[in-house]
Order: C-alpha cells, then structure tokens, then sequence
C-alpha cells in the first residue's frame, strides 16, 4: 500500500510535502513541460512587488563549491502583469499549491500587493518575504528587526484573505525570537532559512565576483545550519514551519521533516536539475515505503534527541 502522502498546513492540503522555493520556480508556468505540476506539494512565485523590478546588474549568480551566491535583486514583472499573464494558466493544476511570495520596500507596498492579490482566485496562500538580503530596498531589514517585522507581519494579516507564510532570515542572533515575533503579530506559519549573507572575492582582479558586492549563500553548504534553525523554530512556536536550505535530496527532505518541519521547499537544487523538486517528492515517498512509514505527516518532529543508553 502506498502510503499517505498528504499533509496539513496551516488550512491547507498538500498532496505531498514537496515544494518549489520561491526565485527557483519562476512564475511555475515555465516549468509545466517540465516537472508535473501535479506531482508536487505546490510552489511559491517569485517574489511579487506593486511594480514590476529589474532587479541587480550582473554579475549577478556564480557557483561555490558548494552551492551558489545569487543577487538577483528580486527582479519580477509586478503584481498586475502577474495576475493578468501568469496566474491564469496555472488554475488547470487544483492539486498543486499556488503560493505568491510577496515584496514591498515600505510596509504599504507589502499591503497593496496583498490587497490587489485577494481579489484574485487559485492561490492558496501568502509568502511575506521579509529575510532578503539581495537587495537594498526593504526586505532583510524587516525580517532583522523584530520591532518591523511585527509592524509588517501584524499589518498584512489585517488585509490578508488567505494563510499568511512569514519567511524568516537566517542573519539574525536568535532564530526562536523573531519565530515567536511572527506568530504573535499574527503569522499563520513560518518558512525558514532565506539565503546567507556571503561574499566572494576574484584574487586575480581584487575585485568581488558578485556586482552588488555581497550575495545570499544556498545550497548544500548552509543545509546543517538550516536544519538546525528549523528545529528551533518549530520547538518555539504553535504555528507549522516549512523548511528549506541545501534540499537535493530525498533524505535531506526527511531531514527537516523530523526536525520540525510539515512541508520542504526546494530551491537551488532546480538550477543543476529543472525536475528536482519531482524527482524529490517522488523519492520521498519511496522513503516512506521502505521505512514502512504509512503517513509522511507521522515524521514530522519525530527527532529523537535522548542520550545513547
């Protein structure tokens, strides 16, 4: 018998724990001839401002040795363009969760985007980015500041219609803080980890390899400190919490899932394998066979931290 794939979140049902991270998925019409839609737990867009972003001058994305820096900037066409051209198309995928993960500079534009989006159907839920550090309007200095991020998180769930995901950062001192911050300003669940704050230097020319200097570390690399940082917000809060950090494997999603976590996200992963967030969901569930494990849900902060007798 196969087993039990779906879980709860937050007043939604995911088919499976599986998702696309947001900035890794595009708008996820682009990958349709690519990953099945359909097989996944859902995705979350790139992130949506009130007007549509370039975003940073490249150099802007270099591979490490284990992983990758990016500075996208959080380019994007804007929420009109995305409800008009990009949404649409994905309505013939019910089972597959539409998460629109939404950016503003001031708190108002978080609000806009947000009220413009509720009059909109085929989305699941709300992704407040508010950990970016790409970028050098708004983003990190809310999800750094506990006093902003609970302005911003209390504001937007007054105007939210749907489940309000709070994406943390990871450059902060104290992870269960600013987790306990969100719910209590009114977060519906968390995402944790956002990118690392790095820096790359070509010695040659002296220069940083990155134009806008510093860049957001993913991949491999960061996999253990997100690990980590999900068991901890998941033991400080009454909220569910998706993780995400280093996800290429199936394991890797078990991972978080007895850390703490009710859903994974996979993100760059999908730079070196465009089907990895199915290739990933499916071996999940395989996991699950071989472990005899009937629920994919009974996982879900089962670590056992007891001392070896």
């Amino acid at each position: 018998m196969k087993p039990d794939m779906r879980v709860q979140f937050a007043g939604i049902e995911f088919e499976n724990p599986v998702l696309a991270a947001s900035g890794t998925f595009g708008y996820g019409v682009e990958f349709e001839d690519i990953v099945s839609l359909e097989k996944i737990g859902g995705f979350v867009t790139k992130g949506i401002s009130r007007e549509p972003m370039a975003g940073n001058q490249a150099p802007r994305i270099i591979e490490t040795a284990a992983g990758m820096m990016n500075a996208i900037g959080l380019q994007n066409i804007g929420v009109e363009a995305f409800l008009g051209k990009k949404l649409p198309a994905l309505r013939k995928y019910p089972k597959c969760a539409v998460i629109v993960n939404v950016f503003g500079t001031h708190v108002r534009d978080y609000l806009d985007v947000i009220q413009r989006l509720n009059e909109a159907e085929g989305i699941a839920a709300y992704e407040l980015n508010a950990s970016c550090p790409n970028t050098d309007h708004g983003g990190m200095t809310f999800g750094t500041d506990p006093i902003a991020l609970d302005e911003l998180v209390a504001r937007a769930k007054k105007v939210a219609a749907r489940p309000l995901i709070v994406k943390l950062s990871p450059n902060v001192t104290s992870i269960p803080t600013m987790a306990k911050c969100a719910e209590s300003a009114g977060a519906d669940a968390l995402s944790l980890v956002n990118t690392f704050v790095a820096l790359s230097i070509d010695v040659e020319t002296r220069r940083p390899r990155i134009a806008n200097v510093t860049a957001g570390l993913s991949g491999p690399a960061i996999k253990p400190i997100a690990v980590r940082m999900v068991w901890e917000a998941a033991r400080s809060v009454g909220i569910p919490v998706i993780g995400l950090g280093g996800i290429t494997t199936p394991e890797d999603a078990v991972e978080f899932l007895l850390a703490g976590a009710t859903a994974v996200q996979v993100g760059t992963a999908s730079f070196a394998d465009p089907r990895a967030v199915e290739r990933i969901a499916k071996g999940l569930e395989a996991w699950c066979q071989r472990h005899h494990v009937d629920r994919v849900a009974d996982l879900i902060g089962t670590l056992d931290c007891s001392k070896p007798e």
